[in-house]
């Protein structure tokens, strides 16, 4: 079965975060995608040319609309602001036959930051990730049902949220 873009979430961290604490979901993601490009060699000789790979190129650029406050969204514009590297995690949130989530992750240097906010629509923001080297395929432990279910909003029963009752006076 193809994979849609609706089960791949991306997660960062500033690469100073404390051992053991959480990454940032990035929140209403509309789009993003991971580009591998690669640098050819291509060299006269005088026996013709040479042509080889070279070096790799790596980045994740994201579209996503503007949420005030949305950990993920703060940490690409700090990175960029502060020229701190994050780390990130691009997630499949199916599990796979090991019951595990595949996941690619990379060291990333935020190239870019540009919000944008027109008139007829919704503030979006849209970033580039340069990779650091390159990423790595592996994959993570089982996702919390709160990161997997992030922006979408579970059954209540009537009376279950609101606003608290009011004290007596």
């Amino acid at each position: 079965m193809p994979q849609t873009g609706r089960n791949s979430i991306l997660m960062v961290q500033e690469i100073d975060a404390i051992i053991g604490s959480d990454a940032f979901v990035l929140g209403y993601v509309t789009e993003h995608s991971h580009s591998i490009s690669n640098e050819i060699a291509n060299e006269a000789t005088k026996s013709g040319r040479v042509k080889d790979y070279g070096d790799n190129d790596e980045s994740f650029d994201t579209t996503m609309y503007v949420e005030k406050g949305d950990s993920g969204q703060n940490a690409i514009k700090q990175g960029i602001k502060q020229k701190k590297k994050l780390k990130l995690w691009e997630v499949d949130i199916n599990k796979n036959a090991n019951g595990q989530h595949n996941a690619t992750f990379a060291y990333v240097v935020a190239e870019s930051y540009e919000k944008s906010s027109p008139s007829d629509g919704f503030e979006e923001i849209s970033s580039t990730l340069q990779v650091i080297g390159e990423s790595q395929e592996g994959e993570l432990p089982p996702l919390p049902p709160e990161v997997i279910e992030f922006g979408k909003y579970g059954f209540e029963t009537p009376g279950e949220t609101g606003q608290p009752a009011p004290s007596g006076s």
